[in-house]
């Protein structure tokens, strides 16, 4: 969860950059100021990617699993608390009236659009919380919650492939070692297009969409920890890729964050995370994401 907060946080200031933004600006790794903000961000300070995060676990916790309507009703809490920043798909699904159970299919029988990566995003702590269940409840989880903003299956299946490779990762298993095995639980409608993305030799520039779709975002992120050796150098590469800069290093940084562990991610990163919440009136930091990591990594109220 703190990986992903931190990814989110620095590649906020460069979304919709170009190419190398993130290296020219800071071209020596582990010189710092890289927090810096920028493009109506204050330093440190998370979007709209764990903000959703954050609504996703306390509703895991207060309810001990998942209460979908209590999870639809504090995303439209939110949406309708005026964010900086929230998905024009998922904006439309939360504040168009129809119920927590048929609105994202609604919008999708009429938009035909609802592949983007705003479930991938904000997958980090049911990933967490359902891992010990195994894969089969795990990936089934995510389909659930993706389920309620993003009426096209293909994002299921995309949230549902990273829940599975965080449930590895926090397994000590090296999970894209095992992603044909991860691939073969994907339904077999999406598995040749995941299967494209994820393959070794795929590199994003090969994607065919923009990534703030679900496919090249979820491919970007394996491929910056496939290619990389720590946190700090997967980030890096998501956030040089340009493009929705927030999503995949969000995405990367719950992947990394898992296979490395909380104390590989830079003390100047964690310092001044902070996660304001509209609609709640609240604003988390570092020790609270590990707090609600914590407690659902145990099962434990808060």
């Amino acid at each position: 969860m703190l990986g992903s907060a931190v990814g989110d946080a620095l590649g906020a200031p460069f979304e919709f950059g170009p190419e190398g933004a993130f290296s020219a600006r800071f071209p020596v790794a582990g010189h710092g100021g890289e927090m810096r903000g920028g493009g109506g961000w204050d330093p440190g300070e998370a979007t709209d990617d764990t903000q959703m995060a954050v609504l996703v676990a306390e509703s895991l916790l207060e309810h001990g699993g998942l209460e979908l309507p209590d999870v639809f009703h504090r995303f439209r809490r939110w949406a309708a608390g005026d964010p900086k920043d929230i998905g024009l798909q998922t904006e439309a699904v939360l504040t168009g009236g129809d119920p927590w159970n048929t609105a994202a299919a609604a919008h999708f029988r009429v938009s035909q659009r609802a592949a983007g990566n705003g479930a991938l995003m904000r997958a980090a702590p049911s990933a967490v919380y359902f891992a010990p269940e195994g894969r089969d409840a795990t990936m089934a989880a995510a389909r659930r919650l993706s389920a309620l903003t993003h009426g096209d299956p293909a994002a299921w299946e995309g949230t549902a492939i990273l829940h599975e490779l965080i449930r590895l990762a926090l397994a000590d298993a090296d999970p894209l070692t095992v992603l044909p095995a991860t691939l073969a639980a994907v339904h077999p409608d999406h598995r040749a297009r995941y299967a494209t993305v994820l393959a070794p030799d795929w590199h994003p520039d090969l994607a065919t969409e923009f990534n703030g779709a679900v496919w090249p975002c979820l491919g970007s992120a394996v491929w910056a920890v496939r290619t990389t050796s720590s946190y700090e150098q997967a980030v890096r590469a998501a956030i040089d890729l340009g493009g929705d800069t927030d999503t995949v290093a969000a995405v990367t940084g719950a992947l990394a964050g898992a296979l490395y562990g909380a104390e590989a991610i830079p003390a100047r990163w964690t310092a001044p995370l902070h996660v304001p919440l509209p609609g709640f009136d609240r604003t988390l930091r570092a020790t609270d994401l590990t707090t609600l990591a914590r407690n659902l990594a145990s099962r434990r109220r808060p």
